[in-house]
């Protein structure tokens, strides 16, 4: 018997997750940095590249810079919409394994730091947004991911019970706290935050390589 037997309900990050974006925030991050002389390592900005905007602000004012949030987030993304409208492909097995969810009856919601302007163009270039049920993220929950409170309003929202719910997450943070919240965690692998898959894979209940992983779970649910 599959681990996703009896779940109802399907919560998605989306950066790192179900689209491999993450690279294109290294170079926005780049760029950032180019612009305010600040230097750093590859490995520095390899890591800033799965921070979330509340880090980034912190590494910011680490180096001396007075940013605002509202103005680093604004920056940020203003470079990331042209990517996220034009570049950015989702994961391997991730279009099958959403269509496959819906097939079966199951209720889909993205959970995402990432606002409307970044998530909605992303998922309708690579056809995939009207698969969602509901969308939500870390501003509407008013709570960042080291909170169980997103992936529970998004529950609320697609109207499923935590416990029949699976929350698939590339960030150690998520995971812990989708755990937290009673739910099934799926651990999805990103190379920019592979330094704590260790911790992942022994914490999560399932641990994808690639999402062509998860299709025979579904189908033998």
């Amino acid at each position: 018997m599959s681990i996703f037997s009896g779940i109802k309900g399907y919560i998605f990050d989306l950066d790192g997750t179900i689209a491999d974006s993450n690279g294109v925030w290294e170079k926005i991050d780049r760029k950032l940095m180019e612009k305010n002389h600040i230097r750093i390592s590859d490995r520095e900005l390899h890591s800033a590249a799965a921070m979330t905007y509340e880090e980034v602000l912190e590494f910011f004012h680490s180096k001396g810079l007075c940013y605002s949030l509202e103005q680093l987030r604004s920056e940020i993304d203003a470079l990331a919409e042209s990517e996220y409208r034009y570049n950015i492909f989702l994961k391997d097995g991730a279009e099958e394994a959403l269509r496959l969810i819906k097939s079966q009856g199951g209720k889909i919601a993205l959970a995402t730091a990432s606002p409307r302007r970044l998530y909605e163009p992303v998922l309708r270039r690579n056809c995939v947004y009207g698969l969602f049920d509901a969308f939500i993220t870390t501003d509407e929950a008013g709570a960042d991911k080291d909170h169980p409170d997103i992936y529970l309003k998004a529950a609320e929202m697609i109207g499923v019970p935590p416990w029949e719910c699976a929350v698939f997450e590339d960030v150690l943070r998520g995971i812990v706290s989708a755990g937290n919240a009673g739910m099934i965690t799926a651990a999805v692998y990103d190379e920019y935050s592979s330094e704590d898959f260790v911790t992942m894979k022994q914490i999560a209940d399932v641990f994808l390589l690639s999402f062509r992983d998860l299709l025979p779970m579904l189908l033998s649910k």
